[in-house]
């Protein structure tokens, strides 16, 4: 059974983000970058706790081709996962951090 994937506003801020910046770095990189967090969000959505526990409840999906990571919690009781941030792998944890 696969679970629902909520997606927080700061997030799609975060991927919005990157796909334009790997868009202007090559035509059709932005693209290829949701994609994979597209495909992220799939395994995550059936398989959610295949990736490790970060911080408290928190865990990160890396990101295929890209230095990027998925953080997301599992809401047991609303059978759901809920993606706090996608971020650079080089940031500071502190910056999705605050937003648990």
């Amino acid at each position: 059974m696969s679970l629902k994937v909520h997606i927080r506003p700061e997030a799609e801020k975060d991927i919005e983000a990157a796909a334009l910046w790997y868009e202007k770095q090559k035509n059709g990189l932005g693209k290829d970058f949701l994609d994979e967090v597209l495909g992220v969000f799939d395994t995550i959505s059936k398989r959610p706790t295949i990736f490790s526990v970060v911080h408290r409840e928190t865990r990160r999906a890396i990101i295929h081709r890209f230095p990027f990571g998925v953080f997301y919690r599992i809401e047991k009781e609303k059978k759901a996962i809920v993606v706090i941030a996608v971020m650079h792998c080089s940031r500071n944890p502190k910056r999705w951090q605050l937003r648990v």
